[in-house]
């Protein structure tokens, strides 16, 4: 199990660790269908785990896991839609009155480059301006944060399953810094501990077929790969299907 689960390029023994920690805690809370990275209906993002369990005459329950093993990691996908957005709005208009200055200041900075003066673009760039380069830094580090560090709030949003866990070594818990609706479970000792619970988030019937069925094709990608089959095989198979 532990090889199957540090074969990833770039993966860590801590964080393949965490993953085999929550495996075993979502099967013990009876998720019989299981699978690692996992690519998830309804938007862009992938789970370290995704789960799913049998509920009586519904239609099941669907859990997502994500590992953090550094609080780097943690902090970088936990950033606030609206948060960000306020200070790219505030930093954008620091931009603006810049920008309008330096044009006043220096009319070099214009590049002929439309038939209309007005539309002409300006190259700020040239003057080596601190303030005008400390502005655009910190616009592209928001715009970063704000379309590449908002994975917990968007799988909330985007209701990509009914519960979701953050998974953490013990050190790295802090319960203020759990994304608002998720789950903690602490790595203690080698056996995972519920120390926060979700909040259930309600989804579809289609939706639970397609996140069912994203599990199974995540296995069957596995299973291809452990069996050696190549690209070229499985088209073949297809084609007489």
């Amino acid at each position: 199990m532990d090889q199957r689960l540090t074969n990833r390029i770039g993966e860590t023994e801590a964080h393949a660790g965490l993953k085999r920690l929550a495996l075993v805690w979502a099967q013990r809370q009876g998720y019989s269908a299981c699978a690692m990275e996992v690519t998830l209906p309804r938007c862009r993002y992938r789970a370290d785990l995704a789960t799913y369990r049998q509920s009586g005459k519904q239609t099941g329950v669907t859990a997502i896991f994500e590992c953090k093993q550094a609080l780097v990691d943690l902090r970088r996908d936990n950033g606030c839609t609206s948060t960000t957005m306020r200070r790219l709005e505030k930093v954008h208009q620091r931009r603006e009155i810049l920008e309008r200055t330096l044009r006043v200041h220096y009319p070099a900075l214009r590049v002929a480059d439309s038939l209309f003066a007005e539309f002409d673009s300006h190259n700020f760039s040239a003057i080596e301006h601190r303030g005008y380069k400390q502005v655009v830094r910190q616009m592209q580090a928001l715009q970063n944060r704000l379309f590449d560090c908002t994975k917990f709030e968007t799988l909330i949003r985007y209701r990509c399953a009914n519960l979701f866990f953050l998974v953490l070594p013990d050190e790295l818990f802090r319960e203020s810094e759990i994304p608002i609706g998720w789950g903690a479970l602490v790595d203690s000792g080698d056996k995972l501990t519920l120390r926060c619970k979700p909040a259930w988030q309600d989804t579809t019937a289609d939706h639970q077929v397609r996140f069912l069925h994203r599990i199974a094709a995540a296995e069957t990608r596995l299973l291809n790969g452990q069996l050696g089959f190549t690209f070229e095989e499985i088209l073949a198979a297809r084609a007489v299907l």
